[in-house]
């Protein structure tokens, strides 16, 4: 069934009920199926229905969602980018298969009830794998993949028609998008601040009794946990002693590990370790004399594939299995799945995840860079902070202000390096390759040819 379609059943059993809360104006249920089924049918009298890939680029959260289920409800694939992009950025993330860019928001005028049928094997929702900005790559699945998962998340997390959910981060994220779709295709009332609220966040926090976040985020969350019962935290592994500070606040931690790609993998629920979300089977596929291996899943929950055929880390096997390259120790069935990072050596930051390639590819360009690697080093709340190591020449060194702009003007901000390197010449494997492994080790090591780039 089309989210969209749970909504409007919602506001026929409880119209008043307050569905969304955003920075310029909230709506009941009632209101937002109004607009809902309104901007659906101007949808479909534009032509977009079934099959049509719709791009949703507004700023406002509110305005955002309603355009998504709008376009769910039409029987298109929403995909939800930022609102800054123009045309051209658009058609290199989708192969110019757009029906529409909705940069505007609908109009929703009055008229006969729009019909959705429940097709669950449609490829309903797109959505980004983050850190996506050099070689951009939206993440497209079935309607079912996802919403088939709603009941399996409401009974480990006890969220429901009551709750107050705020999901305090941008929805391009696909993170963010789910929990929203979540707690509205539950009858909850989501709150979409659209990115960190900052000195709003305990007012936030006040009227909420659920928050989806990322583990760097939890201790400004329970600094001030206001009536919050419930935290569902993805995006990498918590800290230590997170849980005990999330007990103390009287807060209870529902974690998971998942990707983009694969959705729900495994979840914690009690501080015992990663088990198996339901529904998806695991392997860890290790070589001979190898300490670690490849995390395989097989799900209902995992995503058909890649946008515009662009490349990215999931591969499949002939027998549903499906992997992203993430790394864990040897595991049996009915053990705890414990997680030793990214095999591709991408950098998990913030909870967002970032792959070195697309970093390397935008900064290469600029002038005076011979070569680049981008790394991941540890930090004490992000996890890694992203950081670049320049291969470059003394005199044509290129000015850490350039490289800093063409970050800016090309990558997204999880992205962007936080620190910067250089050195006369980066380390090399057989083929010729820079050796990334190498440089990080180098750099942990303190090797006095890497300088700090002023």
């Amino acid at each position: 069934m089309p989210v969209a379609r749970h909504v409007l059943t919602h506001a026929a059993g409880r119209p008043s009920r307050l569905a969304l809360c955003g920075p310029q104006g909230e709506l009941t249920y009632a209101g937002l199926a109004e607009r809902i089924d309104g901007a659906a049918r101007h949808l479909r009298g534009r032509g977009v229905g079934p099959g049509a890939l719709v791009g949703i680029a507004l700023a406002d959260p509110v305005e955002l969602l309603t355009a998504v289920l709008a376009a769910d409800l039409a029987g298109a694939t929403p995909l939800v980018g930022e609102h800054a992009w123009d045309r051209e950025r658009w058609d290199q993330i989708t192969g110019e298969d757009l029906a529409a860019v909705l940069d505007e928001p609908l109009p929703h005028p009055a008229g006969p009830a729009v019909p959705a049928e429940d097709r669950p094997g449609d490829l309903a929702w797109a959505c980004f794998s983050s850190g996506s900005t050099g070689r951009p790559r939206a993440v497209v699945r079935t309607r079912a993949s996802w919403t088939g998962s709603y009941p399996h998340l409401n009974a480990l997390t006890g969220i429901g028609p009551d709750d107050v959910v705020l999901v305090p981060g941008p929805l391009v994220s696909s993170l963010y998008a789910f929990a929203a779709l979540h707690a509205l295709a539950t009858g909850a009332t989501a709150v979409v601040p659209g990115r960190w609220p900052g000195r709003s966040l305990a007012a936030c926090l006040a009227r909420s009794t659920v928050v989806h976040v990322v583990p760097h985020r939890l201790p400004d969350v329970l600094q001030q946990p206001g009536s919050l019962r419930v935290a569902v935290v993805g995006g990498a592994a918590l800290g230590p002693g997170a849980r005990a500070r999330a007990a103390a606040a009287g807060v209870r931690v529902v974690s998971y590990y998942g990707a983009t790609e694969l959705s729900f993998v495994a979840v914690d629920t009690d501080g015992g370790g990663l088990r198996p979300f339901p529904g998806v089977e695991i392997e860890v596929r290790t070589g001979a004399c190898e300490p670690l291996g490849e995390v395989w899943a097989r799900s209902p929950w995992l995503a058909e594939g890649y946008l515009a055929g662009a490349a990215g880390p999931l591969r499949r096997d002939g027998e549903g299995w499906v992997s992203v390259g993430d790394l864990a120790e040897p595991y049996r069935a009915g053990q705890v799945l414990r997680l030793r990072g990214r095999g591709d050596g991408a950098i998990q930051t913030g909870g967002a995840t970032v792959v070195p390639e697309d970093v390397e590819e935008v900064l290469r360009k600029v002038p005076g860079v011979d070569d680049i690697v981008v790394v991941g080093l540890p930090h004490p709340s992000l996890g890694s902070v992203v950081t670049a190591v320049v291969e470059a020449g003394q005199a044509a060194t290129p000015p850490r202000a350039l490289l800093e702009a063409t970050a800016r003007g090309g990558l997204d901000a999880a992205q962007r390096p936080r620190r910067w390197f250089v050195v006369p010449s980066l380390p090399r494997n057989p083929t010729g390759k820079p050796a990334r492994a190498l440089v990080a080790a180098r750099l942990a090591g303190g090797d006095p040819e890497i300088r700090r780039l002023a």
